[in-house]
């Protein structure tokens, strides 16, 4: 084996000649505290395991994590490194120069292949070369993928997406045992955390969270987008992202906002797709049923996280005497959903020419409910007229009112209306 990549893969798998230290170097680097994910860990040999989601979301960490309470051994590459995307330009050339590293029941471990030439090509060569070996691959940059997609892998890979932290995750580090007063204080105080600070992972355990904020901010502008797609303009790209997180909730009106851009309407709106690839914002679309009075074309922009929106605009005061204390709500709902839906879900908003509006749209396999965010106590329970339409038009699976105290069930027309505290959104996703 050629030295230069053997020195660069002993750098990145420590437990190589030493087997038996393998699972407590894996988790060595783990993060004190570490928070476990609620979320399925799934491999399979002859299907790759692809781990997608921003930057500094906890992908390696839960990956890492997974992998040392198994048994098997372990081989890491690492695609930033330019031994390893030289060595990856074949799966063939690839798999028989590793020979001598791995045994068939070697899991393969690829970090970042956002950075290989043909990402999906490669991992589909693996799979196809070696369908009996486990084979993991992680990513930041959906575009990356598409962009560079040049075969299917269709049949061959299996996709899972890791977020930030979900605030019912945060909820699980409560002592059970917590009396039903004092836990919810404590669900009040991780509300308020992510509403303001959003929840990934390294500035949620800082004790200056906003200075972590902003270097990740940086993070993602500078390396994930500016330098990995080439932006022309960063300056137009962040004035587009700033445009993004004060007017979420609202219909985007992409001439104005090109406009305030000094870029043409096609660069922002390609800005803002690549924005959405790299899992920035999201692009939400209107819910379409086919009533003739309703908007059917423009989408909303939502951040991915609210600390990621507050460094962009808005600050990191409390949220309890800010003006945009309803659209932290609303966002911080979104994310919620995106980490809790699967990849097939669909979430949308719906609206009216006229003005009627439901905050966010659930479809999973036919099936809808409805979600309105109050960012109030509510005393009594009160249905909108927009989410009274909505349920007239539709009758879907639930309702739901999110807001800040009321915990109360009613009925309109056989459709279960629930009020709900954010901690409770389960309770709603669970008619899907």
């Amino acid at each position: 084996m050629d030295l230069r990549l053997l020195s660069v893969l002993e750098r990145h798998n420590p437990w190589l000649g030493k087997p038996e230290k393998q699972p407590e170097l894996l988790a060595q680097d783990l993060p004190d505290p570490f928070l476990p994910r609620k979320k399925e860990w799934w491999t399979r040999a002859g299907t790759a395991t692809l781990v997608v989601g921003p930057r500094q979301a906890g992908k390696t960490t839960w990956i890492r994590h997974s992998l040392s309470l198994q048994k098997n051994p372990v081989l890491l590459l690492h695609a930033e490194e330019p031994a390893i995307r030289e060595l990856c330009q074949s799966p063939a050339e690839a798999l028989n120069a590793l020979d001598e590293l791995m045994d068939p029941k070697t899991i393969l471990l690829l970090e970042e292949i956002q950075h290989l030439e043909d990402a999906q090509l490669f991992i589909k060569g693996l799979v196809d070369l070696q369908p009996n070996r486990v084979i993991i691959a992680t990513g930041s940059s959906s575009f990356q993928f598409r962009a560079k997609m040049r075969e299917s892998l269709a049949g061959r890979a299996r996709r899972l997406k890791l977020f930030p932290f979900s605030l019912d995750e945060l909820t699980a580090t409560l002592p059970k045992s917590m009396l039903p007063a004092l836990r919810e204080k404590e669900l009040q105080a991780l509300w308020e955390r992510i509403l303001v600070f959003g929840a990934y992972p390294k500035p949620w355990f800082e004790k200056k969270p906003a200075a972590e904020l902003a270097h990740l901010v940086e993070a993602f502008v500078l390396k994930d987008v500016s330098d990995l797609q080439n932006i022309e303009n960063p300056a137009a790209f962040r004035k587009l992202l700033e445009l993004s997180a004060a007017d979420i909730g609202n219909l985007i009106n992409l001439s104005e906002w090109s406009s305030h851009a000094l870029v043409s309407r096609p660069t922002a709106s390609r800005y803002l797709d690549i924005a959405a690839d790299a899992h920035i914002i999201r692009l939400l679309p209107p819910f379409v049923g086919g009533k003739r009075s309703e908007i059917t074309g423009r989408p909303k922009a939502f951040f991915l996280d609210n600390g990621l929106r507050n460094v962009v605009f808005g600050g990191f005061a409390g949220s309890k005497q800010r003006p945009d204390r309803g659209v932290l709500w609303e966002n911080a709902i979104f994310n919620e959903l995106v980490k809790r839906t699967e990849l097939l879900d669909e979430i949308m908003f719906w609206r009216t020419r006229n003005g009627s509006e439901v905050d966010f749209v659930v479809r999973r396999a036919g099936r809808i409910i409805g979600l309105e965010v109050k960012a109030t106590s509510l005393k009594r329970p009160m249905l909108p007229r927009a989410a009274r339409s909505f349920i007239q038009a539709y009758h879907p699976e639930c309702f739901g009112i999110i807001n800040a105290s009321l915990k109360h069930d009613m009925d309109l027309e056989g459709v279960k209306i629930l009020f709900r505290r954010p901690w409770e959104l389960d309770e709603l996703l669970q008619y899907l």
